[in-house]
């Protein structure tokens, strides 16, 4: 069995997610490719794409989930918001959608949301956007406290959730700064049909995007059940090829090939991208030194710099009278290799911004 380094782990999955190598990809390609692409933060989700793309734009991000919907905005996988392609949403809900209902019931009940308010509830929203159409969480939960609904607190959160997770709503058009849902009929009445397993569909694009990988990895990115994560390793690991590393055994897919030495590669990776979260033990990422830099605690996760498919800096955007400052904090000190492709990575995402970019390397 082929035995991978922690390094070279690094490098293929890098590789996988499209984080080594910038090409022209359009915003679908990027979502597609990572099969659902964690967006609960919608500027860190659009900068997950840019990390990912060559001279992509917010307006062709834009144009892609409201124009095209080719892409769409919705709760699928672990009941958490994500980006994905506008041909797998209903197959995945069908997939999650209703686990994910059964391990929120307590959180129902603690709201005072009984099956019997959530169904009204769903009856009420879809009465109420087939009215009015696309309305921003605030302006649906006035509407909805008139036909009787609560509505306090997180419940407007966990009603709108639900009927996202049972298929009838998904975010729509972004107004005046603010999301808006709407019917998901409506958005996207053409039906794609589904894939003939979909347990194995999604074990296989998990694969495309993360490997290598084990069935915890998958089973944690994935927030299927346990025996249902099994089944679907199963049944994608006839075509696939076993490798150790330092996890134990892990899969990757046949056609894909290791990659030991590759072109120097720098990204600035937002709050709770993909790469930060797609595997259980996450050790290869960062060292134990530096860890709780990225993960403090609290289900966060911070921006950090990427080298190589290693997290070697913080970063964060801050507001300057002339533009924008792209201030890093290394937790080590970085090369100059490193400095001379973080510049290149900052009027990267100036451009992405439409912005003036000022780089600052923080010390301390």
């Amino acid at each position: 069995m082929l035995q991978l380094s922690t390094e070279q782990v690094r490098r293929v999955r890098a590789h996988c997610q499209w984080l080594a190598q910038r090409a022209q990809h359009s915003p679908t390609a990027v979502v597609r490719q990572l099969c659902a692409l964690q967006a609960q933060e919608w500027a860190s989700a659009q900068l997950a794409i840019q990390a990912r793309s060559k001279n992509i734009t917010q307006a062709a991000i834009q144009h892609a989930r409201e124009v095209d919907r080719s892409i769409v905005l919705s709760w699928s996988l672990r009941g958490t918001l994500h980006l994905v392609a506008a041909d797998d949403l209903r197959w995945l809900l069908a997939l999650c959608g209703e686990g994910v209902i059964r391990s929120t019931r307590r959180r129902y009940q603690q709201l005072g949301l009984t099956e019997a308010i959530r169904e009204a509830a769903l009856e009420a929203i879809i009465a109420i956007l087939g009215r009015e159409g696309a309305l921003n969480r605030a302006e649906l939960a006035v509407a909805l406290g008139e036909y009787g609904i609560p509505v306090a607190g997180q419940a407007i959160h966990h009603l709108v959730r639900f009927a996202a997770l049972r298929g009838l709503i998904c975010h729509g058009p972004e107004c005046a700064g603010k999301l808006t849902f709407v019917l998901l009929e409506e958005w996207l009445p053409e039906i794609a049909p589904a894939p003939a397993d979909p347990l194995a569909e999604l074990a296989r694009r998990y694969l495309i995007a993360c490997a290598p990988a084990t069935v915890k990895d998958f089973a944690q990115w994935s927030g299927l059940r346990a025996a249902q994560a099994r089944a679907a390793w199963a049944a994608v690991s006839v075509d696939s090829r076993g490798v150790t590393t330092a996890d134990g055994e892990a899969l990757m897919r046949a056609d894909q090939e290791t990659i030991s030495q590759a072109e120097a590669s720098l990204r600035l990776l937002p709050r709770y991208d993909n790469y930060l979260l797609a595997h259980k033990d996450r050790r290869f990422i960062i060292s134990p030194d530096h860890a709780r830099q990225v993960y403090p605690g609290g289900g966060l996760i911070r921006a950090c710099v990427l080298v190589n498919g290693e997290a070697k800096a913080a970063w964060k955007l801050e507001k300057r009278r002339k533009g924008l400052c792209v201030a890093v904090s290394p937790y080590e000190t970085l090369s100059a290799a490193e400095l001379a492709l973080l510049e290149v990575e900052a009027e990267s995402l100036g451009r992405f911004l439409m912005a003036n970019i000022e780089l600052q390397i923080v010390s301390g």
